[in-house]
């Protein structure tokens, strides 16, 4: 019997951005909705990209000497409190446990959202000496931050992610270790996901609470609105003073260490769905797409089709592809239409007419291409092809970036391009005029970027002399 799913329609992006990514997360099955408000299910097709988005970061994070453990859920008030600037920036994102069983708790525990000062709590119970440095450890699991407005991967009350912890013996070592993790998480979004990003510092006004220094990664999306992608903070010795952190240097002196941490989360896929989709639903990067190619026999009941569509499968497998061979009794138009909702980079494609020629008929997911493949040239054709759409995709994500950057030198020309994309100009640093810009041209800084260019001498809002180029957007 027939697979009775129906393929629906999505709507368009360009009539309206916001239903169309929601249309997307459901009906290619990335997620649902559960009973509970802001609290999403991340179905398998959703959970496998981000698997192989771990399988990725894990891999890198453990090059460089980092390794894996677990802390608790719950984080005591008290604890919470030891650090000021952190349980302020934190305090209306809090979710609250008082009651165990039928008996009130004692003191309230806040369900994580960020593991500093639990990581903190254990650090000065195992570190002594200088020879215990560094500290490299990471975790992989779910916070909860209790945010007002959700939307599947890019603002949910719980969400996945891996946080990175570490310790150091000088200030030189933790903030080489910050610009380190955050290069890994750029190569993530460009080599992976095919995502360009910019590199560069937060300002004061939007670093991490509790941070010295926070960098970041900032993408820009097909509407050409920004997403904080990841970060990376530098603590300097403000939590290990406040944790009363410390070890016996070479000289034998009590000092603190240097404290780093780092994130990456499940808002990548959202970046992912916004960077790359269309009007037919998600596209997929090859190197994270659960499945890179779907095989589908064309007139399957013809004698040897089956069979001829089977043996590719199993060839593309035994090469180390992500394959699926489809071999249903839904009509061909509705496996098209369903695995370019869910983004499968190629269709491979075989029929009578196919096996005649000794070939095979591969469908690019980004620009409906068909390129005819020799069946003697498979193992070579198909990953070759998959890699020319995996730079495509990032070469299209790069030209909507470059083409919608825009140099200004007033906060009027800010506004005047708000909406299309990100301005760039210079800042004299000052946080009042970052407030100003915000309040006259409806932007927020993005980051100071690593690459600086000289777009003039003065600030745009005051006039007074520029010390940064600085760069503004409309952020999701």
């Amino acid at each position: 019997m027939a697979n009775n799913k129906q393929v629906t329609q999505i709507t368009s992006m360009d009539q309206d951005f916001a239903q169309w990514y929601t249309d997307v997360c459901t009906k290619a099955e990335l997620v649902d909705y559960s009973g509970v408000k802001g609290f999403f299910v991340m179905r398998p097709y959703g959970y496998a990209i981000w698997e192989n988005i771990m399988n990725w970061l894990d891999g890198e994070f453990k090059k460089t000497g980092h390794e894996n453990v677990s802390m608790p859920m719950f984080i005591p008030e008290s604890l919470l409190q030891k650090e000021k600037d952190h349980v302020e920036g934190f305090a209306p994102e809090c979710a609250w446990v008082t009651v165990g069983g039928s008996e009130e708790l004692p003191e309230r525990l806040c369900v994580r959202p960020t593991s500093e000062t639990l990581f903190c709590d254990h650090w000065k119970n195992i570190l002594h000496s200088w020879r215990d440095l560094p500290m490299k450890y990471n975790q992989w699991c779910s916070v909860v931050r209790w945010e007002k407005t959700t939307r599947p991967f890019l603002r949910g009350r719980e969400f996945l992610w891996q946080e990175g912890h570490t310790l150091h013996a000088t200030e030189a070592e933790a903030r080489e270790e910050t610009l380190q993790m955050l290069e890994i998480y750029a190569r993530c979004y460009e080599e992976l996901l095919a995502m360009p990003v910019i590199r560069g510092n937060k300002t004061d006004k939007e670093k991490f609470a509790g941070a010295e220094n926070t960098y970041t990664i900032e993408c820009m999306m097909h509407d050409h609105k920004a997403l904080q992608s990841a970060t990376s903070h530098y603590f300097g010795d403000g939590f290990t003073r406040a944790f009363d952190i410390t070890f016996q240097d070479r000289n034998n002196q009590a000092v603190y260490p240097h404290q780093t941490s780092w994130g990456f989360t499940t808002r990548s896929i959202g970046g992912l769905i916004m960077t790359h989709g269309d009007d037919r639903g998600l596209v997929l990067p090859p190197r994270v797409a659960p499945t890179q190619v779907v095989v589908l026999p064309i007139a399957a009941h013809k004698p040897g089709v089956t069979e001829a569509a089977e043996k590719l499968v199993e060839r593309l497998k035994a090469i180390g592809l992500r394959v699926k061979g489809d071999f249903s009794d839904n009509s061909p138009g509705w496996k098209y239409a369903e695995y370019e909702m869910k983004g499968v980079p190629l269709r491979l494609e075989i029929g009578p007419r196919d096996l005649e020629n000794g070939q095979a008929v591969a469908v690019r997911r980004d620009n409906q291409e068909k390129v005819f493949i020799p069946l003697a040239e498979l193992e070579n054709a198909v990953p070759a092809l998959l890699e020319t759409v995996q730079q495509a995709l990032f070469d299209k994500a790069k030209a909507n970036l470059d083409s919608h950057t825009w140099p200004a030198q007033t906060v009027e020309e800010v506004k005047a391009k708000a909406m299309d994309g990100f301005v760039k100009t210079m800042w004299c640093g000052d946080a009042a005029c970052e407030e100003k810009m915000k309040e006259a041209a409806g932007v927020s800084s993005r980051c100071i970027p690593f690459a600086q260019e000289n777009l003039g001498d003065t600030c745009p809002c005051c006039g007074r002399p520029a010390k940064h180029m600085i760069i503004w957007g409309v952020a999701y």
